[in-house]
């Protein structure tokens, strides 16, 4: 039997990396408009409307693909046993325990997505000052996220780090030129 951790990593870890990066990268990406100008800033309201529309975004987008991954794990499956139904495996209680863990995995990808999206927009509205704080520790947040996603796939941290912090700071960069909000 795995440990906890063990078991968490090989069946979360993914919604968890997904929806922590997405959030960070929406939040770069439409506010960085406003943080990079000389605009009031964020706002809490404008926070929370970010952090909300990314994680429902992520909710939907996750579930939809986690679910069809796994559904289609079953098809795989029922071919390599060689069932005459294609679609039997997914039918069963199987297919229940599939949609069960699609939706839990969304769920959580969609409170990281809140979470990541909310963290950095809500540093901004506490150091108001300093809104380029924002963009810094969006960014950190990246490196520090690919450090612990190298570190757990065995692959290297630094390169990882690297890799979510530069699309961070493209996101970044993308939202000054858009300056959606």
């Amino acid at each position: 039997m795995k440990a906890p951790r063990e078991f968490f990593l090989d069946r979360y870890l993914f919604a968890v990396v997904v929806g922590l990066t997405d959030g960070i990268l929406t939040a770069l990406t439409f506010a960085s408009g406003r943080l990079s100008s000389g605009s009031r800033g964020v706002r809490l309201d404008l926070a929370c409307r970010l952090a909300l529309a990314a994680s429902l975004s992520g909710l939907f987008i996750f579930f939809t693909a986690e679910y069809a991954r796994l559904r289609g794990e079953l098809v795989d499956a029922a071919k390599q046993l060689n069932l005459a139904s294609r679609g039997h495996l997914a039918t069963t209680r199987l297919g229940r325990a599939v949609r069960h863990d699609a939706i839990s995995a969304a769920i959580l990808a969609a409170a990281c997505n809140f979470f990541g999206a909310a963290l950095p927009l809500l540093i901004g509205i506490l150091f108001p000052s300093a809104r380029w704080l924002t963009l810094v520790i969006s960014v950190l947040a990246l490196g520090v996220l690919g450090v612990a996603l190298g570190h757990s796939v065995s692959g290297n941290g630094i390169r990882w780090s690297a890799s979510l912090m530069l699309s961070g700071i493209a996101s970044a960069l993308i939202g000054i030129e858009l300056h959606i909000v």
